[in-house]
């Protein structure tokens, strides 16, 4: 029997580390034979040595077409080439074109494209819960393949963490009930992993662990038959409560994100077991999964250290990495350099300097966030001498709205690149909270990969439609250079983080907007009507193209989303007047609007809060099992905690089932209050309204219910009811 396992181990880590041409080959058909399996026939694969960061190449040979490439994923990413420059196709999450001519266009000559990155790093902490809570193998897969396309050899790589965490704790003798307390629900991971919080949606059941445990090898495998380096977490400090008894001499210090959530135990880097548990969870991670000597470990993200001296910090990221090289002399500390954009006023030039610079230059690469928003890289003499990575943020918390700044995505990666004092800038990357929202931006944004000079935009947006759509059409063009100068253009005067929200998704109130429903546009909304005419102009000729719809489905929600503000104002104003016809009318429409919206959005299956609900439940054994996720996909996108956290509705989404069953129900309850006040038979107490819809969110939150998993409608039938009813409305106010 032991024999048995050590054979399966050592098939696994063959599987999961095969680098030889041969192997390339094989994942790189396999790939083929998933994206295009009609015409994996038609295309020839070979490796080619590579003595840079990465290099492809493309030429016809007879009726074949022969991708090469230096690893896996230089050769998807040539099929990728292929695929958008000759055959005018795409693949994004949101809509994809694999509508290939019966005859494949032959490629004239050879093309070869090398890399300037040597590192194309992707995800961040929160993508793993804001959209990754509830995936199964089969979604990862398709994922994998995206990442490979579009050139991604750098992804982060965390799932099934917390069974290492369980099995480490359990060797030093924690027992079940002490690591109670200790793990979160599915929902809140990341926040976990990042010791921010212990606990939350729990208590976590083993079956969960041990599940993803197994999916994260799956992962692996699949990412290093690709070529691919993914970065494994590391050890952070962060100890279960029951630590402190355990363990009464341990240094520890007590932190506390602020959102509502109880304290968090840090074990300091300069206490001896520091070193020792980040060894044991890197010796036990390594024999379960390998390594490819990345490690991510994030001690302080969105906490505070417990001073500012910067001869304590040196010592504190001096003990992090001293863990990591105990386990692994070639170990690489990946850092997230969110820190230095978060909380500017403790990380000065000294602290971050002293962070930085007690750790080996060859021994640290950072990622610079949210570099489209502000580069750090500028203040921090490009993280003093450190390998960095230039990464595009664009949304937080998963939210469903169209944003970005397509123009500095086009540019700035190759003028960092070519800027005198950027230092050692090795890569570009992707660093979303969530994902599957606005493609063109991730299309763009991975575009750079192979080549080192800007974008231009205005030709490369023709040529994006075409892909998308799978034909040339004026409309189509005409709706998506509007877009590109609103929703995806950011005044550089203006200091704009991510993208607005609808009043309707805010806890019902009386102002413009809430905490983190913020309503302020990057652009005048009535400048987006005419791009939304333009697409429902399209729609004869389009009607067919999956990326079309969706894209119709999504300019027609943001536009009903932004008419809800003013519409709301009107509410206001009336109530504020004592005028009750006015009151009646708007707060109708207002609630109208919700409806309209939830059957638009229902078309679309990216746009479910059912599948969302359902995925979550899936991996349930037991009722109390399916509740308890079901509890978690519920709280993280409505409350974010308990009814009282700060945090409610950092993480909404505009979704079919959440807009009729959770937005609309609130906003009836608060007309019903302000109507009451206007007719002269109960004053509105706001603070006493409050309570009340905390205690009704809460109830939604723990209640069972089902919600549609499949489309209902036609989207585009859908978009033109919706446009001949509200363009009259939207043009006028």
């Amino acid at each position: 029997m032991k024999q048995k396992s050590i054979l399966l181990t050592f098939i696994y880590l063959l599987l999961a580390f095969g680098g030889s041409a041969q192997s390339v080959v094989q994942s790189s058909k396999a790939l083929i034979a998933r994206v295009i399996p009609q015409h994996v026939r038609f295309f020839e694969v070979e490796s080619i040595p590579n003595k840079g960061c990465g290099v492809f190449e493309l030429e016809s040979r007879g009726n074949k077409i022969v991708l090469r490439g230096s690893d896996g994923v230089a050769i998807a990413s040539a099929l990728y080439y292929y695929l958008t420059e000759y055959a005018h196709c795409q693949v994004t999450w949101n809509g994809t074109n694999l509508n290939l001519p019966a005859v494949l266009p032959k490629v004239k000559g050879k093309v070869r494209k090398e890399t300037p990155y040597q590192y194309r790093y992707y995800l961040n902490y929160c993508t793993f819960n804001y959209s990754m809570s509830w995936w199964d193998w089969n979604r990862w897969e398709k994922e994998i393949d995206w990442m490979a396309l579009h050139g991604i050899n750098m992804p982060l790589a965390i799932t099934g963490e917390e069974y290492t965490w369980y099995l480490v704790y359990k060797d030093m003798g924690f027992t079940a009930a002490d690591l109670k307390g200790f793990f979160t629900g599915p929902s809140y991971f990341s926040w976990f992993w990042m010791g921010n919080m212990d606990g939350w949606g729990g208590p976590l059941p083993l079956h969960w662990m041990q599940s993803h445990m197994e999916l994260q090898k799956k992962i692996l495998a699949r990412q290093r038959a690709l070529g691919m380096k993914p970065v494994l977490p590391a050890f952070t400090g962060h100890v279960p409560a029951a630590f402190k008894s355990k363990f009464p001499d341990a240094k520890l210090k007590t932190t506390n994100w602020k959102n509502g959530f109880a304290d968090t135990y840090i074990l300091d880097a300069e206490d001896p077991m520091f070193a020792q548990i980040g060894k044991k969870f890197l010796q036990k991670q390594t024999q379960l999964l390998g390594t490819d000597h990345l490690y991510s470990a994030d001690t302080f993200n969105e906490n505070e250290p417990p001073s500012d001296e910067p001869a304590y910090l040196s010592r504190l990221s001096a003990g992090v990495y001293d863990a990591m090289h105990k386990a692994d002399t070639a170990a690489v500390w990946v850092m997230q350099g969110w820190l230095f954009y978060s909380d500017r006023k403790f990380w000065k030039e000294a602290q971050t300097e002293a962070l930085l610079k007690a750790v080996p230059d060859n021994k640290m690469i950072i990622l610079d966030l949210a570099t489209e928003i502000e580069p750090v890289w500028k203040r921090t003499s490009a993280f003093y001498g450190k390998p960095w990575i230039w990464n595009m943020l664009n949304n937080f918390g998963a939210n469903t709205n169209l944003f970005g700044r397509m123009d500095a995505v086009a540019a700035e990666p190759s003028a960092a690149l070519h800027h005198p004092q950027s230092g050692q800038m090795k890569g570009i990357g992707l660093t979303m909270e969530g994902i599957e929202q606005n493609p063109v931006l991730y299309e763009l944004l991975t575009d750079n990969t192979w080549r080192n000079e800007p974008i231009n935009v205005d030709t490369w947006l023709p040529q994006y439609v075409l892909n998308r759509y799978g034909k040339k059409n004026a409309q189509a063009l005409k709706a998506w250079e509007i877009l590109h100068r609103t929703v995806y253009s950011v005044p550089k005067d203006k200091y704009i983080r991510d993208g607005a929200e609808s009043i309707i998704q805010g806890r019902p109130t009386l102002d413009s907007m809430t905490r983190w429903a913020k309503t302020k546009l990057n652009y005048n909304a009535k400048d987006l009507l005419p791009a939304w005419q333009a697409l429902i102009n399209a729609a004869p000729a389009l009607q067919n193209s999956d990326g079309y719809r969706f894209d119709l489905v999504d300019v027609t929600r943001q536009v009903l989303a932004n008419y809800a503000l003013p519409l709301q104002r009107k509410i206001v104003t009336a109530y504020q007047q004592k005028d009750m016809a006015a009151f009646k009318k708007y707060s109708a429409g207002f609630i109208d609007l919700i409806t309209d919206m939830d059957k638009l959005l229902a078309t679309r299956q990216d746009f479910l809060l059912g599948k969302w609900v359902a995925d979550a439940r899936s991996w349930g054994k037991t009722e109390s099992e399916k509740a308890l996720y079901e509890m978690n996909a519920k709280d993280l996108i409505t409350l974010w905690g308990d009814k009282e956290c700060p945090l409610n509705e950092y993480a909404c989404r505009q979704w079919s089932g959440l807009m009729n069953d959770f937005y609309k129900p609130r906003w009836q309850q608060f007309f019903t209050a302000m109507e009451l006040d206007i007719a002269g038979k109960k004053p509105l107490d706001r603070a006493a309204f409050e309570k009340q819809i905390k205690n009704w969110e809460w109830q939604w939150v723990n209640k069972r219910k089902d919600y549609p998993v499949m489309p209902q409608g036609d989207a585009v039938a859908e978009a033109k009811r919706l446009y001949k009813k509200y363009w009259n409305k939207t043009t006028l106010l």
